[in-house]
């Protein structure tokens, strides 16, 4: 690809694609600067245009335009990408192309447990549409009403209910997408099982847009659980969470659907910022959130944990959700926890996971780390999946509104955090992908062996870097060198 185009080339795309796409199929950048900029405001770009297309011969249409004229392909989804992949390319020509109308489920097969979704339904969309006929989506999280199946499909979003359905990889059956060449892979198969040789569609999945852009997947369903307990309770120590966990699995595996951690000083932010409702009077460093669910009710299930856990000294009190109005105090506590929210503070951000029995460890570890380097007064706020070894974790120094660590530390205290979570065999990023947040961390990862295969995969579909350039884990291996 050329960074070299003239004026009159990139307004001879920009007509082409508008003349194809029609008025509604597309967006002048100054239009739409939101689409421009990622959703924290850390990364921004001007594309030639933005591309709207609603069919997939529409999406087709600006793929082969734009190789054809040697301009990159930026795919978006919802915008809530916090890796900043989703966003223009600002130093070569991009044409951002939004799945916003390809927003259709176009079949829901309740006999077989499927749903077939265009890649721009929000992940709130396709919940509706199976719980219409008295099924369930596995995937959830708290950007449900504006992520997209695209986009998590992409990134292989995570989520609050991996414990039971797993990350999205474990979802989708199949899908449809176009390539750099302008063919169509059609992997819209609704079988559980098929094992006639690769199965392309993960190269899909997690490939966060850099091997062509999905326009439709055949989601699993499950069966509709009506049941559910949540419950919020002050742990007496964080080295019983590993313990707390296997006491819940012992005793319903296939039920315990959410595993969260909830700090002290999230709780309180959210009762001051958002008028959650305080759970609990009694305070504790901090919480568990955990939620059982099944198809008959698992109220026992709820107390007889609760109980045996208060018993043998694990948790200083605890509390069931009774209504719907707590269930949902408790679990808009969880959806706005991120200090950008809650206190407008920025730091040292992390996605990392480690084995499940590590994690009160890395806590620790990670708070010795931040104050060496950072000073005492330096705050680890952590919240996250604790039952799947996720933790959410930023260095900030300091919970007071608008807070900002200095740069230097922030590079600092991410190099030693980094080396910390490889050391007890984790990864620095567990669900939000590498976009362009994590290029130059990622490569103290992964093995030159492996970053040269994902490196050779995307050269074979994608040899003129067209979709969503220097993005992703592949891209990291010219990075390798110096990382340590």
């Amino acid at each position: 690809m050329s960074d070299d185009l003239s004026t009159d080339q990139l307004a001879a795309l920009t007509e082409g694609l508008r003349d194809l796409l029609g008025p509604d199929g597309w967006l002048d950048p100054t239009d739409a600067p939101q689409l421009t900029v990622d959703y924290r405001g850390f990364y921004s770009g001007v594309p030639v245009l933005i591309t709207r297309p609603d069919t997939v011969d529409g999406v087709r249409d600006v793929v082969v335009a734009c190789a054809a004229a040697g301009v990159a392909v930026v795919t978006q989804g919802g915008r809530t990408s916090l890796s900043g992949g989703s966003v223009p390319t600002d130093y070569r020509p991009s044409v951002l192309l939004s799945t916003s109308r390809l927003n259709r489920i176009t079949s829901v097969d309740p006999a077989r447990f499927t749903i077939t979704v265009e890649a721009g339904c929000t992940i709130e969309q396709v919940q509706q549409a199976a719980a219409a006929v008295d099924r369930q989506l596995g995937m959830d999280w708290g950007a449900r009403g504006t992520a997209t199946v695209g986009g998590a499909i992409s990134t292989n979003a995570g989520g609050l209910n991996v414990l039971r359905y797993g990350p999205t990889r474990d979802s989708v059956l199949g899908l449809e997408a176009v390539l750099a060449d302008g063919e169509v892979f059609d992997g819209m198969r609704a079988l559980r099982k098929d094992n006639t040789g690769y199965d392309l569609k993960h190269l899909f999945i997690g490939g966060e847009g850099t091997l062509g852009v999905v326009n439709r997947a055949i989601l699993k369903l499950f069966p509709r659980q009506d049941h559910h307990r949540t419950l919020f309770a002050a742990l007496a120590d964080l080295d019983h969470v590993n313990d707390l966990y296997a006491r819940a699995c012992a005793l319903d595996h296939g039920g315990l659907t959410a595993f969260e951690l909830v700090p002290e000083s999230g709780l309180v932010g959210a009762v001051e910022v958002l008028g959650v409702v305080r759970p609990l009077e009694t305070q504790a460093e901090w919480y568990l959130l955990a939620r059982f669910s099944g198809s008959s009710p698992v109220d026992d299930t709820a107390l007889t944990f609760l109980s045996a856990a208060v018993e043998a000294g694990l948790l200083l009190d605890a509390v069931v959700a009774d209504t719907a109005a707590q269930e949902e105090n408790l679990w808009l506590l969880r959806d706005e926890l991120p200090p950008e929210t809650l206190f407008d503070a920025k730091g040292a951000k992390f996605d990392a996971a480690v084995p499940i029995d590590r994690v009160a460890e890395f806590q620790r570890r990670t708070e010795v780390i931040a104050h060496d380097l950072c000073g005492p007064e330096t705050v680890v706020f952590s919240f996250g999946h604790l039952g799947d070894g996720n933790l959410h974790m930023y260095v900030l120094k300091s919970l007071e509104r608008g807070s900002r660590l200095e740069p230097d530390l922030i590079v600092e205290a991410t190099r030693a955090i980094d080396r910390l979570v490889w050391e007890m065999g984790g990864t620095v990023s567990a669900e939000h992908g590498v976009g362009q947040d994590l290029l130059d961390r990622v490569a103290g990862q992964k093995s030159t062996v492996e970053l040269d295969m994902m490196r050779r995969v995307k050269e074979a579909l994608d040899p003129d870097n067209l979709f969503n350039p220097d993005r992703g884990a592949h891209s990291a291996l010219s990075r390798k060198e110096g990382i340590g």
